[in-house]
């Protein structure tokens, strides 16, 4: 799956301004997550998943960054994301469904926070990046 030059531009140009809220907009997508989906807390025992919590907002960060570096590699995502892929695979050993989930959670972070942005097109560009985002981070457990 690749992404066409006119999902290219809708991701990087919606980038643009997510990347202005990118740490609000990480905790958002972690406290939705850990809300809707619950058994994902069990890869932070250690943290505080109280809503707002520093740690939280640090990981947030995190998460938003690496989905910045993708879209700064959109044209190679896999090297881009190669020790993130690693890390989750093999050190902290992180279902890979959870990267939909999370993907899943982003996504509808960013249709709330930009509504007007969000169009067909761009829910389109987006979920199919995203997918690919998810593919690439799974890529070592096959």
């Amino acid at each position: 799956m690749s992404l066409t030059k006119t999902e290219r531009a809708i991701i990087v140009s919606m980038w643009g301004k997510i990347s202005t809220q990118a740490d609000a907009i990480g905790t958002e997508t972690l406290e939705r997550l850990f809300l809707s989906y619950p058994q994902t807390k069990t890869y932070f025992p250690h943290f505080d998943l109280h809503a707002g919590s520093a740690q939280l907002r640090a990981h947030g960060s995190k998460v938003v960054a690496a989905v910045g570096d993708a879209v700064k590699s959109i044209d190679n995502i896999a090297g881009a994301l190669a020790r993130l892929s690693e890390l989750h695979a093999y050190i902290l050993r992180v279902d890979p469904v959870n990267f939909k989930l999370l993907s899943h959670c982003l996504l509808v972070t960013v249709a709330a926070r930009f509504p007007a942005d969000f169009t067909a097109e761009a829910h389109a560009a987006w979920d199919k990046f995203l997918s690919i985002v998810s593919s690439v981070l799974t890529e070592k457990y096959r």
